[in-house]
């Protein structure tokens, strides 16, 4: 017998997470809801449970929705996080982003958007798993050096200035895929699937967020990017011995900068 997906869902809201368990019910799902993020933490951490999403709320008692997705990437948890929040402006997305959820969505929201977003998303993670299980295990990589940035990809020691810089598993995949591809122009699609591992068309800002993340982190003036730099109609290009934007190339709205 097929073994039914299992959501965790943390809402403080009784009538939204009834709302939201029915609705989960209904298309075949188990379903479990806790009210606090301290408890979720607890759960997700537990040996005997076995999550294939978090759908998370922001305004949580005691410790926030964001406290809790940044403690799930501090212990290499990549279990899909969908953030469903009333907050609309653009720093609490790109906050949401930067403590690693896999997608934002505001409430109130549409229920056929809501549930292609949790199906994604569990799509995502059982082909995470099936590669694990299928694929050997990378070999330690060696210190790579640019500007004055050093990173260390096997123990995830990252020093920029001299001093210690703490990135995400997003983060330091995303940035380990611009070094592997050095030079060469990435288009969003491409980062949504080699990256994300999400369909290349589905519409998110994910991308131009960790990009605006990583320039804050390693460029000397994150306005003028010397590193992570945006290509105009084509997508991004990692230069690694820092090269300033062309007039051209810079002419048009960064969507990494805003």
């Amino acid at each position: 017998m097929t073994r039914k997906k299992h959501i965790l869902v943390v809402e403080d809201e009784v009538h939204l997470a009834t709302g939201i368990k029915y609705n989960l019910d209904a298309e075949g799902y188990q379903v479990t809801c806790v009210g606090d993020g301290r408890t979720a933490l607890q759960l997700l951490e537990d040996p005997s449970q076995k999550f294939d999403l978090v759908i998370l709320d922001l305004m949580l008692p005691g410790m926030s929705g964001y406290a809790v997705c940044e403690a799930l990437r501090a212990r290499q948890n990549d279990i899909p996080v969908l953030i469903l929040s009333a907050r609309t402006l653009p720093e609490d997305r790109i906050r949401g982003f930067d403590v690693g959820a896999d997608q934002y969505l505001t409430k109130p929201f549409d229920l056929d958007e809501f549930l292609t977003r949790v199906r994604t998303l569990l799509n995502l993670y059982a082909l995470r798993t099936e590669k694990r299980s299928e694929s050997p295990p990378e070999p330690p990589s060696c210190v790579y050096r640019f500007g004055e940035a050093v990173v260390n990809f096997a123990t995830f020691e990252v020093r920029v200035r001299n001093q210690s810089v703490r990135l995400t598993h997003l983060e330091m995949k995303l940035l380990r895929y611009f070094i592997e591809n050095a030079g060469r122009v990435i288009s969003r699609k491409e980062l949504l699937e080699r990256v994300w591992e999400l369909p290349g068309y589905l519409f998110t800002r994910a991308p131009d967020q960790f990009i605006r993340r990583l320039r804050k982190i390693f460029e000397p003036n994150p306005a003028q990017p010397r590193y992570f730099l945006t290509i105009r109609d084509a997508g991004y290009r990692f230069v690694p011995t820092g090269q300033f934007l062309s007039e051209e190339a810079s002419s048009q709205p960064d969507p990494a900068a805003s």
